[in-house]
């Protein structure tokens, strides 16, 4: 493969258009070239505001010899049918998370992946956060010595609006729930910084049980999660069981946002924002060492991105893309990808199948005479 730019088609026009597109379009690995969405008027739109051929068809699109890759950015429902028709075209993929409705779908791409000889990226944008990335690296020195205890809250107001119109996010067949939008990056974080999941319970709720139709005004029944609380134990080195406990929630008008805490035998660390209309700008990373009050660590200048954007999600997004070309030409899997993915999709699962349902506490009063 020659060091040309990659030729890539976008699949999807929401989150597609307005965080990867502009990230592609930036990129010397990157030429994007066409667009796919099943509505004509939105398609239209698109490729009149982008300068980009599209079709409704996504058959056509995989027939294209002039496309190398495709990055689907869909609802969760379709994702797992459309990369699947990709990987069997013979293009490599960029996927949204969650990757499918289940493990096993998961499990299924990664098989015809490694099959096909092609490399898939899944958008763990937060892999490729400065902070995050530096955080990493003190846990790989061993900073923060024998992980005693971690606590992630991730507290967000994004659907706390009861007049937020039904749609996909709201019903858990279609991939919808916090578990899907905060949970699969969450527990991607905690493998990545601490160790798998060996162990995990979870309690799932409802909050907002019904919204308007977005047709028809009409109250509509929802059934996906907004509040998820998960026990979990990680495997930190050398197999060390790692309590940690998961909090997440997208109905917390004036949350305290994303905040991780890491208790060691060595030191105590803390990375977080309580930045709500930015994902990826106004993170702080604290430390302390025993007996010390928490202080402020130095951003690293060497792990910085490029240029900063008025939309803070693009410029992970763009590192990601070049992990992503980079492997494509050395012909190797990609990190984070399939992999990764599979292992926090299993987490999702099996929070959803751990949660009760409906439980109820039989509580007797003592009736008994001495």
């Amino acid at each position: 493969m020659t060091n040309s730019p990659l030729r890539v088609a976008v699949a999807g026009l929401g989150f597609g258009e307005k965080v990867h597109l502009e990230a592609l379009r930036t990129s010397p690995d990157w030429e994007p070239v066409a667009l796919w969405h099943p509505r004509p008027e939105r398609l239209e739109e698109a490729c009149r505001s982008q300068g980009l051929r599209g079709t409704t068809t996504f058959a056509a699109l995989l027939e294209d010899p002039g496309i190398d890759a495709v990055v689907i950015a869909t609802p969760p429902g379709p994702r797992h049918q459309l990369a699947t028709a990709a990987l069997e075209a013979g293009k490599h993929l960029m996927l949204e998370k969650p990757v499918g409705l289940n493990a096993q779908e998961v499990e299924n791409l990664h098989r015809l992946a490694l099959a096909r000889g092609l490399t898939v990226a899944v958008d763990f944008e937060y892999r490729a956060v400065p902070l995050f990335q530096q955080l990493a690296d003190l846990l790989q020195q061993g900073t923060l010595g024998d992980p005693w205890l971690v606590k992630l809250d991730w507290l967000m107001a994004s659907r706390a609006d009861a007049a937020r119109p039904w749609s996909w996010y709201s019903d858990a067949s279609q991939g919808g729930g916090v578990l899907g939008a905060l949970g699969t990056h969450a527990f991607d974080l905690l493998h990545w910084l601490i160790g798998p999941t060996s162990n995990l319970v979870a309690q799932l709720s409802t909050a907002i049980g019904s919204r308007p139709d977005p047709g028809t005004g009409a109250m509509t029944a929802v059934d996906a999660e907004d509040v998820a609380l998960v026990q979990l134990q990680l495997q930190g080195r050398g197999d060390q069981p790692v309590p940690a406990q998961l909090n997440l929630a997208s109905v917390t008008r004036a949350g305290r946002g994303f905040w991780l805490e890491l208790y060691g035998s060595d030191a105590t660390l803390v990375l977080g924002s309580d930045n709500q209309s930015d994902y990826v700008h106004g993170f702080g990373l604290w430390i302390a060492r025993p007996g010390e009050s928490l202080r402020p660590v130095a951003p690293d200048a060497e792990l910085a991105f490029r240029r900063t954007w008025g939309d803070g999600r693009i410029a992970p997004v763009e590192r990601l893309h070049g992990w992503w070309a980079q492997a494509i030409r050395e012909r190797r899997p990609m990190v984070p990808g399939l992999l990764e993915a599979l292992a926090s999709q299993r987490c999702c699962d099996q929070a959803r199948q751990s949660a009760p349902k409906n439980p109820r506490i039989g509580i007797t009063a003592n009736t008994s005479s001495s």
